[in-house]
């Protein structure tokens, strides 16, 4: 995985009181027919030869929140995932990209990672509390 530069979004629409703003994608300026959620594109991350991991906000002061795409450039979004919430303000920061995965900062000191998993697959996580 390799951050890249070469993706940009163009809005479509803008954000309203209950409704994210949407744009479109553009690798090298040119479309690529995909509509996304969001305004602001963070970082774009090319996972293989279609696949592209964007982080993307709608640049919305005091409830800033954080969508994570999954694209494939002939499926369009296959994944999503979003972080943030009400009255919390976050600033994408400290993206680091590893073969698979990408770690970065948004809200507070916490760091993030997202896994780029090739094959689907369960993953169980349990945890024993002791009294």
């Amino acid at each position: 995985m390799e951050e890249v530069t070469t993706l940009s979004l163009s809005e479509v629409n803008e954000a309203t009181d209950i409704t994210q703003a949407r744009s479109k994608v553009l690798i090298d300026g040119n479309s690529t027919g995909i509509t996304v959620p969001g305004k602001v594109l963070e970082a774009a991350v090319k996972v293989d030869a279609r696949r592209y991991l964007l982080f993307v906000t709608d640049d919305v002061i005091f409830e800033e929140m954080l969508t994570i795409l999954l694209l494939d450039i002939s499926q369009g979004v296959v994944e999503e995932l979003t972080i943030g919430g009400a009255y919390t303000s976050g600033h994408f920061r400290d993206l680091e990209v590893l073969p698979h995965s990408a770690s970065f900062s948004f809200i507070g000191d916490t760091t993030w990672t997202v896994k780029y998993l090739h094959l689907p697959h369960l993953n169980y996580h349990s945890r024993i509390l002791a009294g």
